[in-house]
């Protein structure tokens, strides 16, 4: 059982955009928040925003929102009732969510034996085979040459090697020829051992182009669960999703049935309970096979809030009080599409590579139907000791060609000064003739976008406004304040505003 009751404070042991967004919807249920922040986040936004702030100190994550002492010691300070884990960091560690609840504070997540079981690949596998829930043909733990190689005879090329303990793209290798196979083990032992701590890793069947389709569900502690359809995540670099919507042009009706009851038959496997994400591969064949659960909110959910019209955070926090979920799967509608961009502090011309420094001017877009979850500010300082996004943008329109115009123009409006960023990328990817054709296939990116540089008058724009927007050693402030230099700036903030409104 998981542990319920009232809440009136809330942890938030996170950072960022998704500490912020949670405080945002604590603030309209009148809940009080508490936010933690370390040393290089003392002046984040998320650090700026909540009821109450605790300092955690320490730079990098192992330090800091990691530390389960330091989070817990926080939580006693603050003399909350609850604890959010948001999504990374702390957000589906088993042992954590169970000392939470041993310390007498409501856990807004699942429970701790949902979380453990799913993130553990090959016990989330064997409980979705009993279900009834399709899966990948895959292996056992390998551990060595021998065993890996006659797994791949059984299964056959191409295959990929995954990581049992964690995702993201860790410790995944794509194996096309037996040939490659022992030195791929290795490499991904390597990896796995060195970004979770454990070097087990297994074989599934490598399926060609598939579509990533995941579907939102929720669950309370009285046995009810619901899905809120689906969100296609197919467009990723290095494995990790990049651009999202709902619906999928590649599900009609009869598929996303079943692709939703397997959903919830998978939640309901899992003894699962608040909200979650339980992902699928869809092959060219339109079979679908279980990938994983995840057992936390998803950096994706506000586009499923944007058709459903419902705040996830809002439905988490009223399970985790014991609440009844107020609708039955029959009673659960959506309309328009929605499209979500994550925007990196990263070079996509330079292979993603992080960028950081401070944000040296901000234009953020804004309109009907634009939604910027973001953890930054103009004068705000971006580290590398964390994850580099810096917003979820994401649009709404009536349909799929509507919303994707205005995400067009959002992101050529977006204005993000100091530090490399993927928002020129992203709009690319966006107005590419194969995202409006809905071939949106996982190999997106490398297909389409492979050795992709910054237009040559958009790079002359950015490096103009760059160098406009550093400070003025003649004590002028500004560089832009005046003068020649500050009309070229304006006229160039005007242009970049009005292609952004076309």
């Amino acid at each position: 059982m998981i542990r319920t009751g009232p809440i009136g404070s809330v942890l938030v042991a996170n950072r960022g955009e998704i500490a912020l967004r949670i405080c945002r919807t604590l603030a309209e249920m009148e809940i009080r928040s508490v936010v933690v922040a370390s040393d290089p986040d003392r002046e984040a936004l998320h650090a700026l925003s909540a009821d109450r702030t605790i300092f955690i100190g320490g730079e990098s994550p192992a330090e800091s929102y990691l530390d389960q002492g330091k989070i817990l010691a926080a939580a006693r300070e603050a003399e909350v009732d609850a604890v959010h884990p948001g999504y990374g960091f702390l957000a589906e560690n088993a042992a954590f969510a169970r000392t939470v609840e041993e310390a007498g504070l409501v856990w807004i997540g699942p429970p701790a034996a949902a979380i453990a079981a799913m993130g553990d690949k090959l016990v989330a596998r064997e409980t979705m085979a009993k279900a009834g829930v399709p899966v990948i043909p895959g292996s056992p733990v390998l551990t060595e040459a021998g065993a890996a190689r006659r797994e791949a005879e059984r299964i056959g090329c191409p295959l990929m090697l995954k990581a049992a303990a964690g995702g993201g793209g860790k410790g995944m290798r794509v194996v096309r020829d037996p040939a490659e196979l022992p030195a791929a083990l290795e490499a991904a032992r390597r990896e796995s051992q060195g970004a979770f701590g454990s070097d087990a890793v297994f074989l599934e069947k490598y399926i060609e182009r598939p579509r990533h389709i995941e579907f939102q569900v929720l669950a309370d502690s009285l046995g009810n669960t619901v899905h809120l359809f689906e969100r296609e995540c197919s467009i990723q670099r290095r494995h990790q999703k990049i651009v999202e919507e709902t619906p999928s042009v590649a599900l009609d009706g009869e598929l996303r049935e079943r692709m939703g009851k397997a959903a919830v038959e998978a939640a309901r496997a899992a003894g699962y309970v608040n909200a979650g994400t339980v992902e699928f591969i869809l092959g060219q064949d339109r079979e679908f096979y279980f990938l994983e659960m995840n057992t936390r909110l998803q950096v994706e959910h506000p586009i499923t809030e944007m058709t459903c019209g419902v705040d996830l955070v809002r439905s988490q926090v009223a399970v985790a009080r014991g609440e009844e979920l107020p609708w039955r799967q029959e009673e659960i509608g959506r309309r328009g599409h929605a499209i979500e961009c994550r925007v990196y502090a990263e070079d996509p011309a330079n292979n993603f590579f992080p960028s950081s420094g401070r944000v040296t001017a901000l234009a953020e877009p804004a309109g009907p139907g634009v939604r910027n979850d973001t953890g930054i500010y103009e004068g705000a300082e971006v580290s590398t000791f964390y994850d580099p996004m810096l917003s979820k943008l994401v649009v709404f329109g009536e349909d799929r060609e509507s919303a994707a115009a205005r995400m067009v123009r959002a992101l050529r409006g977006y204005q993000v000064l100091g530090l490399a960023t993927t928002i020129p990328f992203l709009a690319e990817v966006i107005a590419h003739p194969a995202f409006l054709a809905g071939d949106t296939c996982t190999d997106f990116i490398p297909r389409h976008m492979e050795g992709w540089k910054l237009r040559d008058e958009a790079a002359a724009e950015a490096a103009l406004l760059a160098a406009l927007a550093q400070p003025d050693t003649t004590g002028g402030g500004r560089s832009a304040a005046g003068g020649e230099r500050g009309a070229a700036a304006f006229d160039v903030w005007r242009e970049v505003g009005r292609r952004g409104n076309r």
